[in-house]
């Protein structure tokens, strides 16, 4: 990413300094001395003129003195002007900036950040510092805002200084995207048990490799639940990074205590049927004949004990096969108890006696509220609430290895005293943001999974959209949609039958993607057309996975960017900020009316920018009248490789496409052994 000016984006409130012999000095002080110098030099002239006359000598040697000083004056004056001017352009390079440790990665590990705005997690006094002119940089220069350098004092998450938190005047940065500036507080994650620690690290051999590489059909092979949408397996055929996509609705189901009749065993039923041959049951039952040659039954077998040992939902389910084993099966079911006692932001286990129930001899449906019944035969697999304590625990035993509660109804939020919120408890989206973020004072297991953790994240989201849903279906009086539900939402839906136009569930413009959504934001887009014209420009602004500030997030913890896709996305969202106020405060393309601009995500999960600008028409008819003045902005050419280098470099590695054919069989353009694109 390119950009013009300095490293800061908001001028200097205090007057600007200026460094000379290694003293920091006000403009405004140096002006006065200078006006004091002059006066006391002129004085001097003027004696030396009158001490000439009187001697009958002829004045040249203060004239040759006063001539001396107005041009001494006069240069130091042009200095001050050019400093000023330079201070304009960089507009923020006169900032004070200080000197930070920031804990940042595992175990501790202190980096001495560099940084062009610093951030401090102590309180101590900050200490100004010499402003550098050699920060200031040419249109040319890439711009790079480092390692991420703070810490959210409340939590302790990574963060970067430019994600703070905008508008506030703070001396400690805040930060909204974890905690909500405190209000959200949760358990930490405990460390995994020793042998999922040990599968989980990269050297440790084949075994570790393969449990990588097949890590979701080995969760599969111990969830307790089944996931309902369909995943896209197309999408990873070609030769790029992974990708896990999924179509349709998702939703949890879990069948019953035993299988029916000749059924085969499986999900929860593992844990109680057929226990001694149950490494070759969890197999067959979750893998084909094609990807079975690929599954270690070590691997089963050291997770199987580790689950028996640690997770408190396999312990729960054993529980009930030692009951099978005593023959007294009859009318016995399982209930997992969704509300809890304990308070979530303390301990996040859970007693056995808040987690599970056994029915014996009980006809009743014994279900209240969320509960989720299992049944002992009979039955079809049930639909389980999004909303229990054990939903995401009983789809994910290997991210959750002890079972712990996830999400759930009424976690109160942290409010200080005399605060006051319209929201008392924390929502979905707030808790998932949270428990996502990196942080050095707890485990990093639900980050490190790579696969599976880019299926818990869209799963995540699945849940997220599927609880607003439910919101906004049960508050329409809420919305006031009466208000909106006329004659025209009615001929939009297709309904021209007055008999057959019944109550629906209308989505409001809040909800993303919803049809008012599209409209009002059509409507904005054509009411800026209408006010400013004709947009002027068309730019695209695309994510490089190889930009260094992503690359240094992920080298602390020894990542790739597919496996992390929320630093990428934070990355770019900075950077799609700076370079918005590049057009807008700086009118690198001269001054700016209007901008709009979307996001969208490639196949690939990388976001891109498409930008319509909008230039001011009193500045269009001098700005880019002609041919040379179009290509000052845009270039259809390659950059000569010895006079841009850098251009050269980005031109080779992003737009030309290649190598493929002979070259590279494997190119993910080449179909049945030919380019798509040549």
């Amino acid at each position: 990413m390119k950009r013009k000016g300095g490293p800061h984006s908001k001028e200097c409130e205090k007057p600007a300094k200026m460094v000379k012999n290694n003293q920091i000095c006000n403009p405004t002080r140096q002006s006065t001395k200078m006006a004091r110098l002059e006066r006391r030099i002129k004085l001097q002239a003027k004696k030396m003129r009158q001490l000439s006359i009187i001697n009958g000598e002829v004045p040249d040697r203060a004239t040759i003195l006063e001539e001396q000083l107005l041009i001494h004056v006069k240069d130091k004056a042009k200095e001050a002007r050019l400093y000023r001017k330079r201070k304009m352009q960089s507009k923020r390079v006169a900032e004070t900036t200080t000197e930070n440790e920031a804990m940042i990665g595992q175990a501790g590990k202190t980096t001495r950040t560099k940084s062009n705005k610093r951030c401090t997690t102590s309180k101590s006094r900050r200490k100004k510092k010499t402003p550098d002119m050699t920060l200031e940089r040419t249109d040319m220069e890439i711009w790079n805002f480092g390692e991420p350098s703070c810490k959210c004092e409340r939590c302790g998450a990574i963060f970067w200084y430019e994600e703070t938190t905008s508008g506030r005047a703070r001396r400690m940065p805040s930060f909204r995207l974890c905690c909500q500036q405190g209000k959200v507080d949760l358990p930490p994650f405990r460390e995994p048990p020793a042998y999922l620690t040990k599968l989980l690290r990269k050297d440790n051999g084949k075994r570790s490799k393969n449990y990588m590489q097949n890590i979701r059909l080995y969760n599969s092979m111990f969830a307790f639940t089944t996931m309902g949408g369909k995943v896209d397996t197309e999408i990873n055929n070609g030769g790029g990074p992974y990708v896990f996509r999924m179509n349709g609705q998702n939703y949890h189901r879990i069948g019953t205590l035993l299988p029916e009749g000749e059924d085969k065993p499986r999900w929860a039923q593992l844990y109680i049927y057929d226990t001694e041959n149950e490494v070759k049951n969890r197999i067959n039952a979750s893998t084909s004949e094609d990807k079975r040659e690929s599954i270690d039954p070590h691997i089963v077998e050291g997770l199987k004990n580790m689950l028996d040992r640690n997770n408190i939902l396999a312990k729960t389910f054993r529980m009930a096969r030692d009951r099978f084993e005593e023959g007294d099966y009859h009318n016995v079911r399982l209930k997992l108890i969704n509300k809890r006692r304990t308070d979530v932001r303390r301990n996040d286990m859970p007693s056995a006696t808040e987690v599970v129930a056994l029915i014996v001899n009980d006809t009743a449906e014994n279900r209240k509220g969320r509960d989720i019944i299992v049944q002992y035969r009979d039955t079809r697999p049930r639909r389980i609430s999004e909303k229990h304590p054990k939903f995401m625990a009983m789809q994910y035993p290997l991210l959750f290895p002890y079972g712990e509660d996830g999400y759930r109804e009424n976690i109160p939020y942290i409010l200080k005293e005399g605060a006051k919120c319209k929201r008392k408890h924390v929502t979905m989206l707030e808790y998932y943001a949270y428990r996502i973020q990196q942080r050095t004072n707890q485990s990093m297991h639900l980050l490190m999974c790579e696969k599976l953790t880019l299926q818990f994240i869209v799963d995540a989201l699945a849940c997220i959209l599927q609880y607003r849903l439910d919101w906004i279906k049960t508050h329409q009086g809420n919305l006031r949609t009466e208000l909106y539900a006329g004659l025209q939402d009615t001929i939009d839906r297709g309904d021209t039958r007055a008999d057959q136009v019944g109550k629906r569930i209308l989505l409001p413009s809040t909800f993303t993607d919803s049809p008012r959504y599209k409209a009002q934001n059509f409507q904005d887009a054509m009411a800026i057309c209408r006010w400013a014209g004709y947009p002027d420009l068309f730019v695209t602004f695309t994510c490089n996975t190889a930009w260094p500030e992503i690359q240094a997030m992920l080298q602390e913890v020894g990542q790739t960017a597919y496996e992390r896709p929320d630093i990428v996305d934070r990355v770019f969202h900075i950077k799609l900020k700076e370079f918005m106020r590049d057009i807008r405060e700086r009118g690198y393309f001269g001054k700016t009316l209007a901008i709009i601009y979307t996001i969208e995500f490639q196949k690939r999960g990388l976001p891109h920018a498409h930008i319509v600008i909008f230039l001011d028409k009193k500045e269009k008819k001098h700005k880019y009248p002609e041919p040379p003045e179009v290509d000052r902005v845009t270039c259809a050419e390659i950059p000569d490789k010895d006079i841009d280098p850098e251009g050269y470099a980005a031109v080779e590695n992003y737009m030309i496409h290649g190598p493929c054919g002979a070259a590279n069989t494997k190119s993910p353009c080449m179909v049945d052994n030919r380019c798509m694109r040549c």
